[in-house]
């Protein structure tokens, strides 16, 4: 099949284009916040003021009950190549896997190479393909590295995460903020703001081809809103207040929302996350740092809409925005951490790297700001738990697809249907009117795509497109989940978790309120037959003894970054010693 045929072939599937369109393959982008929770967008129940987003959601779908897995690296694996995370190689984030595990080639915790990403398949498709933005699937390799996995233009961070202001680590674990652009270390500009200069990167990319007439893919994966939480000052003044009411006010809000927008139910129930400080028992004090400390997480939400935003006008002005389709979506659900409180270590470590937490500057130019549990818990709400944990508030992220792939009638919908973050990369494919290549690409083997293309959903022309005997699954660092239809397992590990396999149906229950094992035991066992199915068919581990997450960082940390130090030391102690 030419490449002219294939671009008509899913066009025509999805609604009636002027001849104009019809005749060139649509431009494709792809954006990814980082850590943003289910009801953090205006167009989820948000108080956020997120137009452009908004805009994206009102010329397109809104998926209400689409699903990631719970950390960053696992998902993103999954998003650029349709495969599950452990097959891809990145079980789990590569900072806390345990040993044990390292000599399985499904826990890398870096990109597979025997796993294509859309980049390869659709530069060799004739298209543009572009990054700027978070990668997090290896780096230390150069074949590694985005600018060698199909993307011709890149410029990357590679860590887990990177100061928002300045090029330095946001964690101990890093020695410095690891960015490249096409595949060189760079360094980053005076005037660096993650999220502005990662848009104007993109339209610089785009800029340099744009005479010849190609398509592009673009893959913009913004570091907001990880830790650390950092805004622009004008862009936090606008919620300042906003919070004073705490989380336990603003979840009500956020689950208002959701149901008036017809996301869930109305009338659903809503856990009370056990993780949850009491509002009002804080001081003055207390409260005010940390309404401010939620001001600049909205803010930098906001921030991040608004480059959003310079980046439609900027296709919209080069007549480039008629043919681009939208996909909009998040890594997980928001970042619970407050390493503060777990750690005297990382305190005097921000003492160390000159970090401030003052109130006056929160989220300026060199602080360091989170969120915590409390908070996250409300920018997931209705649902339970949050970024790392399989509840819901973990997996389930607000998903976006706009643009030419969406006909006039369901322009402005919801759609309800189960969907992974797997199914990313073959609705991509199917857009750009490319065949999947299966297990074999240019002469090798390669792992085929086993997430399911949403074209037809966007299109309006099915419901569903996963059967009732089908499942999505994921397993990261212990912590588990199934889907099948409308019910769910799941199970978090110790300590914020009990280690228990539990079910609900979320559809009738999205906040996992009532756990229904053992009245629905017959399904209960279906699902965890199919998830010992899940394992197998997909090299998942077991945990070591006692398995913690932090715990496993502290000691990869001491491992990789302060042995040799270590042992120098008492190298030159034992010389001493002996004189």
């Amino acid at each position: 099949m030419n490449r002219f045929i294939q671009a008509l072939v899913p066009l025509f599937l999805l609604t009636s284009l002027s001849n104009e369109v019809l005749a060139k393959q649509p431009n494709i982008v792809v954006i990814l916040a980082d850590d943003l929770g289910y009801s953090d967008l205006a167009s989820y129940g948000s108080e956020i003021n997120t137009p452009n987003i908004d805009q994206l959601a009102s010329e397109g779908v809104r998926f209400s009950n689409h699903h990631a897995a719970s950390s960053c690296a696992p998902t993103r694996a999954m998003l650029l190549t349709g495969v599950d995370s452990h097959r891809a190689g990145v079980a789990n984030i590569v900072e806390v896997l345990p040993p044990e595990q390292k000599e399985s080639p499904f826990y890398r915790g870096t990109l597979n190479y025997n796993v294509l990403t859309i980049a390869t398949i659709l530069k060799n498709a004739d298209y543009h393909t572009y990054m700027s933005g978070k990668w997090h699937l290896g780096h230390k390799q150069p074949e590694l590295r985005p600018f060698n996995r199909g993307f011709e233009r890149t410029v990357m961070m590679a860590d887990s995460g990177a100061d928002n202001w300045e090029q330095r680590p946001y964690i101990p674990i890093y020695s410095k903020a690891n960015w490249y652009a096409d595949g060189e270390e760079t360094t980053l500009p005076e005037d660096f703001y993650s999220s502005k200069f990662l848009v104007d990167k993109m339209i610089e990319f785009i800029e340099g081809n744009k005479e010849d007439d190609k398509p592009f893919f673009s893959y913009i994966p913004f570091q907001a809103v990880h830790i650390p939480v950092q805004a622009p000052k004008e862009f936090t003044e606008k919620y300042l207040g906003v919070y004073d009411q705490g989380w336990t006010e603003l979840r009500k809000q956020r689950q208002a929302g959701v149901e008036k927008l017809g996301l869930m139910p109305k009338g659903i129930d809503m856990v009370d996350m056990h993780t949850n400080k009491d509002w009002d028992v804080l001081s003055d004090e207390e409260k005010r740092f940390q309404s401010k400390a939620m001001a600049v997480y909205a803010g930098m939400v906001d921030a991040m809409d608004y480059n959003i935003g310079r980046f439609i006008q900027y296709l919209k002005d080069t007549g480039e925005y008629d043919n681009t389709i939208f996909i909009f979506t998040s890594d997980n659900g928001a970042e619970a951490s407050a390493p503060v409180e777990l750690s005297k270590i990382f305190s005097a470590w921000l003492w160390y790297e000159g970090y401030s937490r003052d109130y006056d500057s929160l989220g300026e130019k060199g602080s360091f700001n989170y969120i915590g549990p409390s908070f996250a818990s409300a920018s997931a709400a209705p649902l339970s738990y949050y970024k790392f944990f399989a509840g819901e508030g973990g997996m389930r992220v607000p998903m976006i697809i706009s643009g030419p792939a969406v006909p006039a009638e369901k322009k402005g919908s919801i759609n309800h249907a189960l969907t992974f973050v797997k199914d990313l990369a073959p609705t991509v494919l199917e857009l750009a009117g490319v065949d999947q290549p299966g297990a074999a690409f240019k002469g090798r083997e390669v792992e085929p795509m086993t997430g399911k293309s949403l074209v037809p959903l966007a299109a309006g022309t099915e419901k569903k497109v996963y059967g009732d005997n089908e499942y999505i699954a994921y397993e990261i660092g212990g912590n588990a989940a199934l889907i099948k239809g409308d019910y769910k397992i799941f199970m978090n590990l110790a300590p914020r978790g009990d280690g228990q396999w539990h079910l609900y149906n979320i559809a009738k229950d999205p906040g996992e309120t009532k756990d229904i094992r053992s009245i629905e035991t017959e399904r209960f066992t279906e699902l965890k037959q199919d998830y010992q199915s899940y394992t197998k068919e997909n090299g998942v581990l077991p945990m070591p003894e006692g398995y913690s997450q932090l715990k496993q960082g502290q000691a990869n940390f001491i491992r990789d970054r302060l042995a040799g130090p270590m042992l120098t030391i008492l190298g030159i102690i034992g010389v001493i010693a002996l004189l």
